[in-house]
């Protein structure tokens, strides 16, 4: 089969950082489901593994954590899906991932593909739609009917993770939602995804709130920069607030959240999967809830961009972009 992999890790200027190869198809064994992949985005932690994890012994490493694609072939213990399936998931992280014609991936953490998306607009959502599932309900415990005038701040809302969390919080809750965006390209997004207010985070946060006459959020979820914006998130934030991160900042003091008896919560969406905890079902049970309100009308695709095919030369592509940090929604790849 087809894939796009690599052995070294580096910079993806390098011209080994991705490459075209060909390997055995895997079998299906157990709860796993074989896949004949149609459709991926890619995420951050592409780039992120690619610059720092090298493939074991001589191995090929094969990224990608965004898949829609066909059952082909299902283990002994599959009982949620039959071959033949539309089927969408995000993968592990200890497994090989989806830039390949054929994936191997777990049936609990992977659920129906929305009727009423094609392949490439659904491939856009579950890595993303998960990771702020579980950050606003798992982690944050964000009540679906809050008190009145009850906010959230979503600090970089035109990012991937961005995009699907201001469409769950406005169909899911009636919390007050303020993101924000630095080009006029990408405000305009965040509007049209139902943000109620739209700040610069080129700018500091807290005067900005103050400005506009709101209360302190009660929720902060930072998607990308925290460590730029800790000092100002601890100053907006709500007395007994809740904050929550998904990036690596290199320090993270939260010392400043004592006065406010702020809890700060982590959210990994590969946790489930990793450990393999007992609910790790939950995953492919919320991508099923999330493809009902995709075709409810109540969410639509994050997808900006589609290229063609499934190949080294268009994966260099989008992690470059994805490193330059002006990707708007998600970057999709369709077809060997």
């Amino acid at each position: 089969m087809k894939a796009v992999a690599y052995q070294k890790a580096g910079a993806i200027r390098l011209d080994n950082a991705l490459v075209d190869i060909e390997i055995d198809s895997p079998i299906a064994h157990g709860h796993d489901l074989l896949v004949r992949v149609q459709a991926v985005s890619v995420n951050p932690v592409d780039t992120k593994i690619r610059n720092n994890k090298s493939a074991e012994d001589q191995q090929w490493k094969i990224l990608g954590w965004d898949a829609v694609g066909v059952v082909e072939a299902i283990g002994e213990h599959v009982t949620q899906f039959k071959i033949g399936d539309h089927v969408w998931y995000a993968g592990a992280l200890n497994r090989q991932g989806s830039n390949s014609e054929l994936q191997l991936v777990d049936e609990r953490i992977v659920g129906h593909k929305p009727k009423s998306l094609d392949a490439s607009e659904a491939a856009a959502l579950p890595l993303t739609a998960i990771t702020a599932w579980e950050m606003l309900f798992d982690r944050l415990q964000v009540p679906r009917a809050a008190a009145e005038n009850t906010s959230i701040l979503v600090i970089g809302g035109a990012g991937g993770v961005g995009s699907i969390t201001i469409q769950l919080l406005k169909q899911l809750t009636n919390l007050t939602v303020i993101t924000t965006a630095s080009r006029p390209e990408t405000s305009e997004w965040v509007k049209q995804l139902g943000a109620d207010y739209v700040l610069d985070h080129r700018q500091a946060l807290a005067p900005q709130i103050q400005q506009l006459g709101l209360n302190a959020p009660l929720y902060v979820f930072s998607t990308t920069q925290t460590d730029q914006h800790l000092a100002d998130i601890a100053e907006l934030i709500a007395a007994q607030g809740h904050f929550g991160l998904i990036d690596d900042p290199e320090q993270l003091d939260i010392k400043l959240f004592k006065s406010k008896s702020v809890s700060v919560h982590w959210e990994f969406m590969f946790t489930r999967s990793m450990y393999q905890t007992e609910d790790m079902i939950q995953q492919g049970q919320l991508l099923n809830q999330v493809a009902s309100l995709v075709d409810e009308g109540k969410i639509k695709t994050t997808v900006s961009q589609v290229l063609s095919p499934i190949n080294a030369e268009n994966l260099k592509r989008v992690h470059q972009q994805i490193e330059s940090g002006t990707t708007k929604g998600k970057i999709v790849l369709h077809g060997f």
